[in-house]
């Protein structure tokens, strides 16, 4: 509520009545963008003890807004600001902002760049929409979630936690995250070795923010996961690009500018690379690990795929061998559970893991207590794991389904690799059929698509975008891609 006793200021040296200036002050209030339409003011008791009146003043004093149309009686609820204003029928009503941009601090790399952005729009509930790969919240672990939440006990030891200073995550799930990632990923790792994050995104940002300076030297592949970019240029790094083949990034490229000038960091996804699902060679780890020893750099590898793979086992990460301490580590169980519920991890040499673990301090003062202690019984009750082994059938299903549709609807139109796992089809569409067309004919069609997309003329996975299948139904694929074959016919 206002602190309406410091706004209306009674100046009884004025010959303006107390009720009329009461008025007047509130119309004030109300032109300035201070009470918005629809606000509901104290009641003339309330109101007459903040200001310090008597009570008949302030009836006399909403009477009079009354009449000039400013308030309108509610039954049972009392005063409000009428929805349309006097002075502003029938334009809508916009309060002052006063927001302005002091400097031109828009021109640092904190933006994304909006030309490379896809193309988002308010949507209807009618429509599909195609995300970026992104599990399928039905499949959330509410059940698990809500237990935490009704069981007395838990909750009193919650309530303690909560007040306890942040150590880089809850203890619990620190160590319940290093024996399953010891069990599924051979990382030989303690929960001293590692930090609890808000998503992967955080821990991105963490070690890039950790490990980079304005200046230092950073190769990426490209495409690329276009986050990672905006993160790493925000610290002042120059990025170099090398290509990526059927094979992963392409390291010949790598050697070469690692030949001609320092490189202070790789940013690579060895599993189903972001955004096109690519899985790196065994070949070609041994042989990034081989230059790693030769030239020192560091290396932020983002595994947030590991977990989804449908035909094979995974490749064990580049970190389960040795590395000398220059790989951080960085994964999701957001990916294996539900776009919100966000907890990542971060693992790495101990002097990073500090400094990682004082810069979330930063940002972060508290992790969630009540996700990480759900998330933590999941992984040692085994409950995650299964949940892991039902989501891959599920999403399996989807993904030939997925394939089967494009092949039967769409070859005349799209080229595309059916991934090994994970939740998306990087499709390319042919020339003739440009992306950003494609996005926004779509949604005007009723298919939102909000994948990253990606478009440079000579590049191998030109005119690409990412398709999100593990969050729809049959029905919803089948009419999505109904709709883009109807756009390009």
């Amino acid at each position: 509520m206002l602190p309406y006793h410091n706004l209306i200021v009674i100046d009884k040296q004025n010959q303006l009545p107390v009720y009329r200036q009461i008025t007047n002050r509130l119309i004030s209030l109300i032109r300035e963008g201070l009470i918005p339409p629809g606000t509901f003011f104290p009641g003339t008791r309330q109101m007459a003890e903040f200001i310090t009146v008597n009570r008949k003043t302030i009836i006399n004093a909403y009477e009079e807004l009354i009449t000039e149309d400013w308030i309108e009686p509610v039954d049972r609820k009392g005063y409000r600001v009428a929805p349309e204003l006097p002075v502003i029928k029938p334009r809508s009503f916009q309060p002052q902002n006063f927001f302005s941009s002091p400097d031109n601090i828009t021109s640092r790399n904190l933006a994304l760049q909006a030309a490379l952005q896809p193309e988002h729009r308010v949507t209807k509930s009618s429509d599909i929409v195609v995300n970026d790969g992104y599990p399928d919240p039905e499949l959330a672990p509410f059940d698990e979630i809500s237990k935490i939440y009704r069981d007395k006990a838990t909750s009193s030891r919650i309530k303690q936690l909560m007040c306890l200073r942040d150590q880089g995550g809850l203890p619990l799930l620190k160590e319940a995250t290093a024996l399953f990632l010891n069990e599924t990923r051979g990382l030989n790792i303690r929960k001293d070795d590692l930090v609890i994050t808000r998503g992967a995104q955080m821990a991105i940002y963490i070690a890039a923010t950790v490990l980079l300076a304005n200046g230092d030297h950073v190769v990426v592949s490209e495409p690329n996961y276009r986050y990672a970019d905006e993160i790493i240029e925000n610290t002042g790094a120059r990025i170099s690009k090398i290509g990526i083949d059927e094979e992963g990034p392409d390291l010949g490229q790598l050697e070469q500018i690692l030949k001609k000038s320092p490189v202070k960091m790789l940013y690579i996804v060895p599993h189903l690379h972001h955004p096109t699902t690519i899985t790196m060679s065994a070949r070609r780890r041994q042989q990034l690990l081989q230059l790693i020893e030769q030239y020192g750099f560091y290396v932020i590898e983002d595994d947030y795929g590991y977990d989804f793979h449908y035909t094979n086992n995974p490749i064990l990460p580049l970190a389960s061998s040795p590395h000398g301490g220059k790989i951080i580590y960085i994964g999701s169980f957001t990916k294996l559970l539900a776009p919100s519920i966000r907890v990542g991890y971060m693992i790495a040499a101990p002097d990073i893991v500090k400094k990682a673990m004082d810069l979330k301090r930063l940002i972060d003062l508290r992790g969630d207590t009540f996700i990480e202690l759900m998330l933590a019984q999941m992984i040692i009750n085994g409950d995650l794991v299964r949940h892991i082994n039902r989501s891959n059938k599920l999403y399996a299903r989807r993904c030939e389904f997925i394939c089967h549709l494009f092949t039967k609807k769409l070859s005349h139109a799209v080229e595309f690799t059916r991934p090994l796992g994970g939740m998306a089809v990087w499709l390319r569409f042919k020339q003739q059929y440009p992306v950003n067309k494609i996005i926004s004919d779509a949604a005007h069609a009723g298919l939102c698509m909000i994948g990253m997309s990606f478009r440079l003329a000579g590049n191998p996975n030109d005119n690409g975008i990412r398709f999100g299948f593990a969050s729809l139904s049959d029905e919803e694929m089948s009419k999505a891609v109904d709709i883009l074959a109807k756009l390009t016919s």
